[in-house]
């Protein structure tokens, strides 16, 4: 589904238009049946109905974050949220008021909306971008031990490369060079995309003893 040599903001917008290309279907297929009990025609109708209604209060959600409207994307949020609890519209939701907050210096809400969307998320892959996000905010409020147990969950190849970055950044802030200067290196041997940071963090640390 995701393009490994994708941004993490990148991998973030194909999973949304492969879900506003093909959830009308995962929802059919999931609720295989119920229209025995509602009647086909009502039923599609609903749901057709839902999944226009979700795209389009997203997609409006997306727009006011991008216009550094917090309050007016704090709104839609909590609104899609509320209205269509149990899909993965919910968790873009979730995931947007994040960024919200954390632009508002709301690292603590931060944090609850990423665990909350990661606790309602099916799909792998989003999982281990909201793993990074979190850990990248929690290293920025020097909780280390949080931020290395949530990273410790990643299992995807995909973004090893932004896992051994945060790694490094981890052992950095505790004063591990040593560990750090590993850490990013395999970031940049698994070909991290953000790999000019990544070696302009490597070069920031000091050279190794008798190096």
């Amino acid at each position: 589904m995701v393009d490994v040599t994708l941004s993490e903001e990148e991998q973030v917008e194909a999973l949304k238009k492969w879900w506003r290309e093909n959830g009308r279907a995962v929802v059919a297929g999931v609720v295989v049946g119920l229209g025995a009990v509602f009647g086909w025609r009502y039923w599609t109708d609903y749901q057709s109905g839902i999944a226009q209604q979700a795209s389009l209060q997203l997609a409006q959600l997306e727009q006011s974050v991008a216009n550094a409207n917090s309050d007016l994307a704090t709104t839609q949020a909590k609104q899609m949220l509320e209205k269509f609890q149990g899909t993965p519209y919910a968790v873009f939701a979730a995931l947007n008021l994040a960024k919200v907050m954390q632009q508002s210096g709301e690292n603590e809400s931060a944090v609850a909306q990423l665990k909350w969307a990661l606790d309602n998320s099916s799909d792998n892959s989003l999982k281990q971008i909201m793993r990074a996000r979190m850990a990248r905010i929690l290293v920025g409020m020097e909780r280390l031990d949080e931020a290395e147990k949530v990273i410790a969950f990643a299992d995807n190849d995909s973004f090893k490369g932004e896992f051994a970055e945060l790694r490094g950044d981890i052992a950095r802030a505790r004063g591990d060079n040593a560990g750090a200067r590993a850490a990013y290196q395999q970031a940049l041997d698994s070909g991290v995309s953000s790999s000019v940071m990544v070696q302009m963090k490597l070069d920031d640390l000091a050279p190794p003893v008798g190096g």
